[in-house]
C-alpha cells in the first residue's frame, strides 16, 4: 500500500513538473511554414518546421502525424486545401497539442523537427475518425504506398538544407504516421540492400533515415507492407496495453519475428495506457496509465535518439 501511494506521488509530481515546463517550452517561436514536393512527384506539401535556438546543423527528425492529421480537433472540421498562400484555418497556429509538444520538446533537446501535413495537399487536412480504416476515402492518403512517399520526400527535403547533419535523420510517427515510419524502413532496406564499401556504405546512410521511433502503429496485414521487418536500422515501438484502436499484441509478434530475423526493435509496453497516451490534454490524461506512459516515453524517446546519434 506504501509502494503504491509513492507510485501515486510520483507521478502526479512528475505530471505537475510537465505542467510547468510545457508553457515554458510553448513559448518558443511558431514553427516555420514550408513547401516542397512529395516523392510521388506531383504533390506539393506543407510542413511545419521547429527550429532548435542553437547554432547549427542540427540532427533532425520527422514527425509523421495519425490518421487525425496534424491539426488541432477544434479547428480541424473547417480544413480545406492546405497549401502556398491558402487562407486555411489549419496552419503552423492550430497544430495538435501531442504534435506541438513534440516538435518543441526536440526542438529544445538541439534537434530541428519538421511535421508534413500528408492530408491537407490532398483535400483531406480534416483528418479521418477513430475506426475509420476501411474508409475508401483514405486509400488516397494510405500508409503503404501513398505516405511513404511524403517521408522520402521530407528526407530529399532536409538533405538539400545546409543546417541539417547528414546521416542524423530520424522518424517519428504516431499510429497511422507508426505504420508509415515502419514501411519507410521496409522500403528502404529492400532498396539499398547490403552497402558495397565504406564509401557506398557512407553515401547510403546519409541518404536514409538512421531510426524510427514509433508509437500505437497498426501492425496488421493492411497496415504494412511486410508482417516481418528485416532492417540494420532501429526501430523503437512505444504501446500502449489498453489500445482501444490497434493491437499492441499483434505489434509485438511483428517485432518478435522481426528480431530473430536479426532486426534492432525495441518494444515498450505501457500498462493501463491507451491509444494516444501522449496526447497532453486533459481529458487523455485523465487516464493514470496514459499520464505514467507520457512521462516515461519523453524521456526514454530522447534518451534513444542520443544513443543512436553515437
Amino acid at each position: 500500500m506504501l509502494q503504491t501511494g509513492c507510485i501515486r506521488l510520483l507521478r502526479q509530481l512528475l505530471v505537475s513538473l510537465l505542467a510547468v515546463l510545457l508553457p515554458v517550452v510553448s513559448a518558443h517561436a511558431a514553427p516555420q511554414t514550408v513547401y516542397f514536393p512529395s516523392a510521388d512527384g506531383h504533390t506539393s506539401l506543407t510542413s511545419y518546421v521547429f527550429l532548435p535556438r542553437t547554432q547549427g546543423p542540427w540532427p533532425a527528425i520527422v514527425m509523421l502525424h495519425g490518421r487525425a492529421g496534424p491539426y488541432s480537433s477544434n479547428d480541424n472540421a473547417g480544413c480545406t486545401f492546405v497549401g502556398a498562400g491558402n487562407a486555411s484555418p489549419c496552419n503552423a497556429g492550430t497544430l495538435s497539442k501531442r504534435h506541438a509538444m513534440w516538435g518543441e520538446y526536440w526542438s529544445a533537446r538541439g534537434y530541428l523537427a519538421i511535421l508534413p501535413d500528408s492530408f491537407g495537399p490532398r483535400g483531406k487536412a480534416h483528418g479521418f475518425g477513430r475506426f475509420t480504416h476501411s474508409d475508401p476515402d483514405r486509400a488516397e492518403v494510405n500508409e503503404t504506398e501513398v505516405r511513404p512517399l511524403d517521408a522520402e520526400g521530407t528526407l530529399a527535403y532536409l538533405r538539400g538544407r545546409g543546417d541539417v547533419v547528414p546521416g542524423q535523420v530520424y522518424l517519428q510517427g504516431w499510429s497511422n504516421g507508426g505504420s508509415t515510419a515502419l514501411n519507410v524502413i521496409i522500403r528502404q532496406e529492400s532498396r539499398q540492400g547490403s552497402p558495397q564499401g565504406n564509401q557506398q556504405g557512407n553515401q547510403q546512410r546519409n541518404n536514409a533515415y538512421r531510426g524510427a521511433l514509433v508509437f500505437y502503429p497498426g501492425c496488421g496485414q493492411a497496415a504494412l507492407l511486410a508482417s516481418t521487418i528485416v532492417t540494420t536500422v532501429p526501430i523503437a515501438m512505444f504501446l500502449g496495453a489498453d489500445d482501444e484502436e490497434v493491437s499492441p499484441d499483434i505489434c509485438q509478434h511483428v517485432a518478435d519475428r522481426s528480431r530473430q530475423a536479426g532486426s534492432p526493435i525495441d518494444v515498450t509496453l505501457y500498462p493501463g495506457a491507451t491509444h494516444d497516451f501522449d496526447e497532453p490534454s486533459s481529458s487523455r490524461q485523465s487516464t493514470p496509465g496514459n499520464q505514467a506512459a507520457m512521462n516515461d516515453a519523453l524521456v526514454k524517446a530522447a534518451g534513444i535518439l542520443d544513443r543512436w546519434k553515437k
